[in-house]
């Protein structure tokens, strides 16, 4: 990812170790509804340990005797982690099998219930993390005014740097895809998704460097806390500024699509500068027939608390949006 990143609260105030192992690294889903009690998909919550959430799927399926296209979920988990997470499985009419006798150690069916319809991706109220810092150094008190201040002001939404593959290498192999190079249906989709988070985490990092990540530029597009909704530009009046301050909307950035951005003045010239950068890229995704897309330049993490575990471990809880990164909230506070 050749984009440097800047901080929103300034240099982080401490090293640490995050993912020493699996159970530093905890994510529950919130789907926000529960199993509606009948119909022909069983609604599984799995956890999985050290386990790519693609990989359970497809034993899941062949488990349960159904092709890999019968299973759902709504989100991609990390593998270094411990997470628990929604699939479904399509069985119609036919009994569940014994889930207790999954044959694999580092996933347990925690509960199954049917449900009436196939899981979506993105399908998801938020994620709850727990994580916890390990061989900690720095500065506690500073890291305790940061943590304050992403309280009330969040953070950057960077997309992390899981999304771009192991080194950066999904843009080289997307620029080798725009080129020509045939790739299958399932990594298009992967490549055009890590270049769309590319360019809008540059996007984003102008804005940081400017200081106007969570205020507006003129001509901002505002997307509505939430939701894929978003609306403008219009003049910034008391009106927007209150729901600024109330996290009810937030300044977004571009997820690249056909045609120039439809944000004017400030906030248009800024994101045609970065698209300028990147003409192939911007070109690529404009061929393969993207809408153009928003997504709040801001998280905001919801019922934050932490904990230090004696001098050396900083145990972090706290709940976000559907889409959004621990690890962007993270690198405020630490180097890790």
């Amino acid at each position: 990812m050749d984009v440097c990143l800047p901080h929103a609260h300034g240099c982080p105030p401490l090293t640490a170790r995050l993912r020493a192992a699996p159970e530093d690294f905890v994510v529950e889903e919130i789907l926000g509804y529960a199993a509606d009690g009948e119909g022909e998909h069983a609604l599984l919550i799995v956890e999985k340990r050290g386990a790519n959430t693609e990989w359970v799927a497809r034993e899941l399926a062949r488990f349960a005797g159904v092709p890999p296209v019968a299973v759902g979920y709504a989100g991609l988990k990390d593998r270094h982690a411990v997470t628990r997470q929604a699939f479904s499985v399509q069985l119609g009419r036919r009994a569940d099998p014994d889930w207790s006798a999954f044959p694999h150690a580092e996933v347990r069916v925690l509960a199954a219930a049917r449900h009436r319809r196939k899981l979506k991706r993105g399908a998801l109220a938020g994620n709850r993390f727990v994580l916890a810092l390990r061989e900690v150094s720095g500065d506690r008190e500073a890291a305790e005014r940061t943590l304050v201040a992403l309280s009330a002001r969040g953070a950057p939404n960077y997309f992390g740097e899981q999304r771009f593959g192991r080194g950066g290498d999904n843009l080289a192999q997307a620029r080798a895809m725009f080129a020509g190079r045939r790739v299958d249906r399932a990594t298009r989709g992967l490549l055009l998704s890590a270049t769309r988070s590319h360019l809008f985490n540059a996007a984003l990092a102008e804005r940081v460097r400017r200081q106007a990540w969570d205020t507006p530029l003129d001509g901002e597009l505002w997307c509505l806390d939430g939701s894929r909704s978003w609306f403008g530009p219009q003049a910034f009046d008391a009106g927007l500024a209150a729901r600024l301050r109330a996290f009810d909307i937030h300044p977004s950035g571009p997820l690249w699509g056909r045609g120039d951005t439809p944000a004017a003045d400030a906030c248009g010239e800024l994101e045609r500068g970065i698209a300028a950068q990147w003409p192939e890229l911007v070109a690529g995704l404009e061929a393969a027939g993207l809408e153009h897309e928003r997504r709040p330049l801001r998280l905001r993490p919801h019922e934050l608390t932490w904990t230090w575990q004696g001098v050396e471990t900083l145990q972090l809880s706290f709940v976000l949006p559907a889409g959004a990164y621990a690890t962007s909230m993270v690198r405020e506070l630490a180097r890790t």
